[in-house]
């Protein structure tokens, strides 16, 4: 089975609160062409959670530091 990372670990990894991380994701997501891999990525009504290494949890991090 491969590693899933969640918004919670990240933030904490990140030292960012949350909230302001998934307004952040929230807008990102938004913007599917300028953020085309964590669009595909999110699903409504489920946890902010990426297979470790991808692209999506890459462009998370982007977005979040």
């Amino acid at each position: 089975m491969s590693d899933i990372i969640t918004l919670k670990t990240l933030c904490e990894e990140l030292k960012i609160d949350p909230r302001e991380a998934r307004e952040k994701l929230r807008a990102a997501v938004s913007d599917a062409k300028a953020n085309p891999e964590l669009a595909k990525a999110r699903k409504p009504r489920t946890p902010w959670q990426w297979v470790k290494g991808s692209a999506a949890e890459k462009a998370a991090r982007s977005i979040l530091s």
